[in-house]
């Protein structure tokens, strides 16, 4: 194809900068695939409606599947004179079968094209993030289960606060990436709604059968209004921000997965294969997994903002500002995979020092609030228990010991109800298992949720 699609209006060639400028070829490239199948979907209803001929129609499918492996193999040339891939596939189509390539672009536009290929893009990488959250949660129950009698210090305001299991901990985690699942899972229903039909902006007068399209397709529903089929960028918004929730909570387990490994926590130590080293000091075994991951979440909130600040101000309908969508969402896409595969591959091998975080949890007057609780249950009402426990914890704290090895003597100074079974209220395990209220760290509270998400995961 040697003049551009609009060339019939113009009078001058397109300057080869401005060539170069509205090029999206470098990275809209990677759409080639569902361009393709949208394509040969999009013929096959012209001819299913009379619009060209069935051998038309067969031959538009044949050179497009050529085409496709010529892309796939590496054999097709690129160039920014052809500034996207709908130009370029269009365009070597033309060069295998000829002016009946040229009635392929019947009754639609590239506008509802381009939405159709990210749409279609987009629910395949939806549901590939999807099977990944699905492992990443397996891998934590796995890990949960096979670390039911670890316990640790949880924390408030990165303080010692109360002992729980390892595994609860663990289990929070699935939670998050649960609602994360949940959250693309849904998205679908919003990507999943097919634009072509729309054509520019205002339908097309041909006899199309969008119905047709989407059943080849595989889209459940059609867009009910031309001009929002093309203008809509929503479902790419949704998407980053429930990419962006994903990787706040990657973030947040980098996070304590890095301090774990450090001398100074010792929780836990991530495999050499997980590992790097330091070009300088031959001692450094660096957690740079999980500092990348943390640091690639911000790349993902860029995404966001930038996509939202692109939209913001853009009347209807399709404006070229659009076309900077996809640098955002293939960046979110490439990066949220990477992330979840590498966690994935990485947690199984994680050691984890469980004698270290047991050795932290006695230390730190993390049984402050279970000497409350004893006071409570001795009819002390509770705010009255917590003063009296801050004077023993007080107390304690000049003497430099724990409240557990405090004497009975000592402790009854504070109260005369404190009697000798005090101790076995202030011992960690005691104090974990005795925490059974709905979703509390007690081992029974655990292993039901084990359990449980062990049955979700089977059935999905």
């Amino acid at each position: 194809m040697s003049e551009k699609l609009w060339a019939g209006r113009f009078r001058e060639k397109t300057d080869r900068g401005v060539e170069a400028f509205t090029s999206s070829i470098q990275y809209d490239r990677r759409l080639y695939a569902w361009d393709i199948e949208g394509s040969i979907a999009h013929c096959r209803m012209l001819a299913g409606t009379g619009v060209i001929k069935e051998e038309e129609a067969d031959r538009m499918a044949a050179g497009l599947t050529r085409i496709k492996g010529e892309i796939r193999d590496g054999n097709f040339e690129f160039t920014d004179r052809l500034e996207d891939i709908h130009m370029h596939i269009e365009s070597r189509l033309q060069e295998l079968i000829g002016d009946t390539a040229a009635r392929l672009h019947t009754g639609r536009s590239r506008n509802d094209q381009v939405a159709l290929d990210i749409r279609m893009y987009l629910r395949d990488a939806v549901h590939h993030i999807i099977t990944r959250l699905q492992s990443l949660r397996s891998v934590l129950v796995e890990l949960s289960r096979a670390h039911l009698d670890v316990v640790m210090p949880g924390y408030t305001h990165t303080q010692r606060a109360q002992p729980v299991l390892f595994s609860h901990h663990l289990m929070a985690y699935y939670e998050m990436f649960t609602r994360d699942q949940d959250r693309f899972n849904d998205s679908l229903k919003r990507i999943n709604v097919m634009p072509l039909g729309a054509a520019a902006l205002a339908g097309t007068t041909y006899p199309i059968d969008p119905e047709d399209v989407a059943a080849r397709l595989d889209f459940p529903r059609i867009a009910g209004n031309s001009i929002d089929a093309v203008s809509d960028r929503d479902f790419i918004i949704e998407f980053l921000a429930d990419a962006s929730l994903c990787m706040v909570h990657m973030s947040r387990f980098s996070e304590e997965l890095i301090l774990w490994s450090t001398s100074e926590f010792n929780f836990i130590e991530l495999s050499d294969a997980f590992t790097t080293g330091s070009s300088i000091m031959p001692q450094k075994k660096n957690p740079d997994i999980p500092e990348l991951v943390r640091g690639k979440a911000g790349r993902v909130f860029g995404d966001l903002m930038a996509l939202l600040t692109l939209m913001k101000g853009l009347p209807l309908s399709y404006n070229r500002d659009m076309q900077e969508d996809k640098t955002a969402l293939f960046n979110s896409v490439d990066i949220v995979s990477a992330c979840l595969d590498i966690y994935i591959g990485m947690l199984p091998a994680m050691r984890v020092n469980q004698d270290r975080m047991r050795a932290a949890t006695t230390t730190g007057y993390l049984n402050a609030t279970d000497l409350a609780d004893y006071l409570v249950s001795k009819g002390i009402p509770f705010r009255k228990a917590h003063a009296i426990t801050g004077r023993a914890v007080a107390a304690a704290l000049k003497q430099n010991k724990e409240l557990h090895e405090l004497s009975l003597a000592a402790l009854q100074a504070f109260s005369p109800l404190i009697e000798s079974d005090v101790y076995r209220f202030l011992e960690v395990d005691s104090m974990v298992n005795r925490r059974l209220s709905p979703g509390g760290t007690a081992l029974e509270n655990v292993k039901n949720a084990i359990r449980t998400a062990e049955k979700r995961l089977r059935k999905t």
